[in-house]
């Protein structure tokens, strides 16, 4: 059996060839390269992407959650919806999603049979002249924009993987720049400081678009006022334009008052913790008036309003992925989004004692992470991921000995053994006690996966004594015991 002329492939073959692209060599200087390897693999497929309409989303924190209530609300609106986000929890189709849901698997096996020969000419093309196969981002954002052309959308959603200007997303003609709060992270990436940040970042405002940002500080707003004053873009600012005018807790989530552009929208409910969310809301919201308005903002529906957020979720941000005790998942990985993670722990779940199972990958600030970790912690439990950037569990034990205490740390060989000794102790403190996970989203996908494999058991006697156990010797002796290697 063929499709499009070449023989059927299974699932699991088409994921292993996407996955291939994981460890391609990539030079520092690779960037522009990358924008070049991308927009030639989308030129053979016939440059789908110049057929989307596209709101584009990036910023340091709060980009995914943002971008999943601006695609909710707009199918809401009666839209055709794409959204592309990355990473993923779960599976890699999660980052594809049309209409809502990710990709099925007989699509994306007709999507890669479909676009693997551009991918394989690139990759040919690429390594004649010196440089790199096309890497995994590089793929997905080639099967992402394919997909969505194919499937007709009104408007696709977009995420950027890292920065604006050098992003791979960056191929696409985004309309609407939806910018979400800016701060310092991957050192590696940027240089400049937060001016630097806010340069790469306003890359994605094309001449002409509309331009919708979150609050942001002076030195960041002063880049990005004159990128889009260069660009012939409008901007629509929180705190000039929009605004929360009212929060407060609810089961669940939250009640918000948003005042737009266009309207204002008395108490709508909001399934997300943290006052963090609220500002994703408010900027969604706005992203979204403008984008059906044609640039212009365009008053909604109350009552799509009220049905899109009550539809958004966003997985890995305060997120109940346990219970017995109650284990939270957070994807925040720098101290920005530690900051914000701080602020609404409590708010959210009023905990008396938070167990951390801490994993960070190297090129982040993890001295940051663990100082905004240590005042919410009363212990940490430090561990790796399997990703190849993950910090090695001595060094980041080191670190977490420094911020938090010696007897505040220990370590895990692994998260699977992470997340049982944290559910131990967090059992072992009542039932006002519980896990928070955070400091990778690489961590919360494997957590997310761990936990679900073991079907959310229960804390046996047995793991309960062997981890009070090994918590009071490791206490005795000064500190955690040495990790074994990952």
């Amino acid at each position: 059996m063929t499709t499009a002329g070449f023989p059927q492939i299974s699932l699991a073959e088409a994921e292993r060839e996407i996955d291939s692209h994981i460890f391609a060599r990539h030079p520092e200087a690779d960037h522009e390269a990358k924008l070049l390897r991308v927009s030639e693999a989308l030129g053979m497929l016939g440059d789908p992407q110049r057929s989307l309409r596209i709101v584009h989303v990036t910023g340091t924190n709060g980009k995914t959650s943002t971008s999943r209530m601006i695609e909710s609300l707009l199918r809401a609106s009666g839209q055709r919806t794409g959204l592309y986000t990355s990473p993923h929890l779960t599976t890699l189709r999660e980052r594809i999603q049309i209409d809502g849901r990710p990709l099925p698997q007989e699509d994306l096996i007709r999507l890669w049979q479909r676009v693997a020969p551009a991918i394989h000419a690139v990759d040919a093309a690429s390594l004649q002249r010196g440089g790199p196969r096309m890497s995994f981002f590089e793929v997905l954002t080639v099967l992402g924009f394919t997909a969505y052309a194919d499937a007709a959308v009104d408007v696709a959603v977009i995420e950027v993987g890292i920065g604006g200007r050098r992003d791979a997303t960056n191929v696409g003609d985004g309309r609407i720049a939806v910018l979400t709060p800016m701060a310092l992270d991957h050192d590696g990436y940027f240089t400049g400081g937060l001016p630097g940040v806010a340069s790469e970042k306003s890359g994605i405002i094309k001449p002409g678009a509309t331009v919708v940002s979150a609050l942001q500080r002076d030195e960041a707003a002063e880049i990005i006022t004159a990128a889009a004053a260069d660009r012939g873009a409008s901007i629509f600012w929180e705190g000039a334009h929009m605004s929360i005018e009212a929060r407060r807790v609810a089961p669940g989530g939250q009640i918000v008052t948003l005042r737009t552009a266009a309207a204002t929208y008395e108490d709508v409910l909001v399934p997300l913790h943290g006052d963090f969310q609220a500002q994703n809301a408010l900027t969604a919201l706005a992203a979204v008036e403008v984008a059906l308005g044609d640039g212009v903002p365009r008053s909604l529906d109350p009552e799509v309003v009220a049905r899109g957020f009550a539809a958004a979720t966003s997985p890995g941000r305060l997120e109940v992925i346990a219970a017995d005790p109650i284990v939270i998942g957070d994807a925040a990985h720098n101290p920005h989004g530690i900051e914000a993670l701080a602020r609404s722990l409590h708010e959210a779940f009023g905990l008396t004692k938070v167990v951390g199972v801490v994993a960070v990958l190297g090129d982040k600030d993890y001295v940051g992470i663990l100082e905004g970790l240590a005042p919410i912690l009363d212990h940490a439990v430090v561990t790796r991921t399997e990703s190849h950037r993950a910090l090695p569990v001595d060094v980041l034990v080191e670190h977490a000995r420094r911020a938090m205490g010696e007897e505040r740390v220990s370590a895990a060989p692994d998260v699977a053994t992470a997340l049982a000794e944290a559910r131990a102790l967090a059992a072992a403190h009542g039932e006002n006690a519980g896990v928070l996970v955070a400091g990778s989203i690489t961590l919360v996908g494997q957590a997310r996966r761990e936990l679900a494999a073991q079907a959310m058991a229960p804390v046996t006697e047995a793991t309960l004594s062997t981890a009070q156990r090994r918590h009071s010797d490791e206490a005795a002796d000064g500190g955690a015991s040495e990790p074994q290697p990952a």
